[in-house]
């Protein structure tokens, strides 16, 4: 057993639902993105390994990996530079081919011996096979030779990968992944048909965002155009069959490969998983960057960050045996296909996918989906105007609704996006949530101990809001701080934006957590906080979300 960090110690304390949004101040934020390995043909390999839980277990289990590193230029996104792909990783490599492009995918069997064969299943693709044996579901690899499968995707989207060899044991090891299938021909952004037109790209330049999509639309049509990405694989483990399969391994070590001795004779029922993961990590690891070296063997993150109006396009896939319920708070999911298979209208002229208050996954299923945030209905302004409003950087920040009742005439202002029917109306008017004066929510009054730590700040959007909120701007850049201009008060009606982590000067937006609404999945081995959750932010535009961590 691994020494426990400092978050396990946390991980431990009898914390409120409610503290769960601290946590996303006491870790460094992170945001995830897609990352995975882009070629053509891909060599892998099948390996055991230990992966950590935030309890401090260190639990054996086997993966799928790289044989041998990856060129520098075969990551993807290409603004993330950092990747690395080991020879063991949970999930699998994430393998990011194209539409119509022919695919190889050469496995070496490089588990114990008394694992016995392992292999690949590619569902959703006609796959060829060369060597290996002939196994129940597909060719198989032996201890220490190999086979490979050849495919090539006839359509885009978002599908999974996993041993088809004595699935009920193998899957359940780590042998899984992911498989993005990318549009030969996307759609331009001009192209696009929504309320966004290619408008957020404009955002994104005018403060100096990177762009962390794989493409600009998730199939061959104009509806699914996407601002950014994110891809959850969810899973479970039975941290019980894992030590039985590790105590047989090293007590038949060895043995020779295929002699009636050298097998593993693990019971995988009943089934009691303590571990519930997203991307191979548990709450609050799966906040941590991705490639971050404390996780050698689960280096993919789960941490969505988006500005109010992006169209964000989650890939989510059911790994292990359990259906995970999984609820992103702050608006349904809107689905565009299942397995690849995009949902049309029976016209074929738009899209019909459910709108999913819960994203259920479904062992070995895929899904593709929309999610966005606006701000709509909140009957506030979370911008923190009020008539007398102004900022330094955008004058007088007005909202000019479009047809759909949005700020859309400008996509360089902060308040790109914004909900005009809210614009200047006031949380609340007085200080410490004086309703009655002309609020519509009652803010906890900052100066009282309970609140704390615990308490994140402005309800207000952004690192200027809460000056915006009292008519004074600050004297410097939305981003230096919060020193008042000349003849400013220097208190407001709200406290300071920011948390713990993040100064008033710098990240202030708002915090949703996404979990699963199985509430024993949201614990790591019973204890509370963990499992299957994550945060979920809301930033300003003038804060730059950088997914090359």
């Amino acid at each position: 057993m691994k020494p426990m960090k400092m978050k396990d110690a946390i991980l431990k304390s009898p914390l409120l639902l409610g503290a769960v949004v601290a946590m996303a101040s006491l870790v460094t934020m992170a945001h995830a993105a897609a990352p995975g390995i882009k070629e053509p043909a891909f060599s892998l390999t099948a390996q055991a390994a230990y992966i950590t839980q935030p309890d401090g277990q260190s639990v054996y289990s086997w993966g799928y990996g790289c044989t041998t590193e990856p060129a520098a230029g075969n990551f993807a996104p290409a603004a993330i530079t950092t990747g690395v792909c080991n020879t063991m990783q949970i999930p699998g490599p994430t393998l990011i081919v194209t539409e119509g492009v022919q695919v190889t995918v050469t496995l070496t069997n490089n588990l114990p011996n008394p694992a016995g064969n392992t292999s690949i299943l590619f569902p959703g693709f006609n796959v060829t096979t060369t060597g290996g044996v002939a196994g129940l579901l597909t060719q198989e690899a032996a201890p220490g030779s190999s086979v490979t499968y050849t495919f090539t995707p006839a359509s885009p989207g978002t599908r999974a990968y996993y041993s088809g060899t004595q699935g009920d044991l193998q899957v359940e090891m780590g042998l899984y992944g992911a498989v993005i299938v990318l549009p030969a021909s996307p759609v331009t952004s001009a192209n696009c048909i929504g309320d966004l037109q290619g408008s957020n790209d404009t955002a994104r330049s005018n403060w100096g965002e990177g762009n962390y999509r794989l493409s600009t639309s998730a199939y061959d049509d104009a509806h699914t155009c996407y601002d950014r990405e994110y891809l959850f694989q969810f899973s479970e483990m039975d941290p019980n069959i894992h030590t039985q399969a590790e105590a047989q391994v090293q007590a038949k070590n060895g043995c020779v490969a295929g002699a009636a001795s050298c097998s593993l004779n693990v019971p995988t029922e009943p089934y009691h998983p303590a571990y519930f993961m997203i991307n191979g990590r548990s709450m609050p690891d799966d906040m941590d960057p991705n490639y971050s070296p404390q996780y050698p063997h689960q280096p993919y993150n789960g941490n969505p960050h988006m500005h109010p109006g992006e169209m964000v396009l989650l890939r989510i896939i059911g790994q292990g045996r359990w259906q995970h319920p999984f609820h992103e708070h702050a608006n349904h999911v809107r689905i565009l296909a299942r397995d690849g298979n995009l949902i049309l209208s029976p016209s074929g002229q738009g899209l019909a996918g459910p709108a999913l208050f819960t994203t259920t996954t479904t062992p070995g299923m895929a899904m593709d989906g929309i999610f966005y945030y606006t701000g709509r209905g909140l009957n506030w302004d979370m911008y923190g105007h009020n008539p007398n409003s102004k900022d330094t950087t955008a004058g007088n920040l007005p909202c000019t609704p479009d047809a759909n009742g949005y700020n859309t005439g400008d996509p360089t202002a902060i308040n790109y996006y914004e909900w005009c029917q809210d614009h200047d109306k006031p949380l609340e008017v007085a200080s410490f949530g004086d309703v009655a004066s002309g609020g519509p929510a009652t803010l906890p009054d900052p100066n009282i101990l309970t609140n704390g730590a615990w308490y994140g700040g402005s309800a207000y959007l952004g690192p200027n809001a809460t000056m915006r909120a009292t008519g004074c701007a600050p004297s410097v850049g939305p981003l230096s701080g919060q020193t008042n201009a000349p003849g400013c008060a220097s208190t407001g009606v709200t406290p300071p934006s920011g948390t713990i982590a993040n100064s008033p000067g710098g990240e202030a937006g708002y915090a949703f957590m996404w979990h699963s609404h199985n509430e024993r999945e949201i614990t790591t081995n019973n204890i509370f906080p963990g499992g299957m959750m994550m945060m979920m932010l809301v930033d300003s535009r003038e804060y730059q979300i950088d997914e090359s961590n």
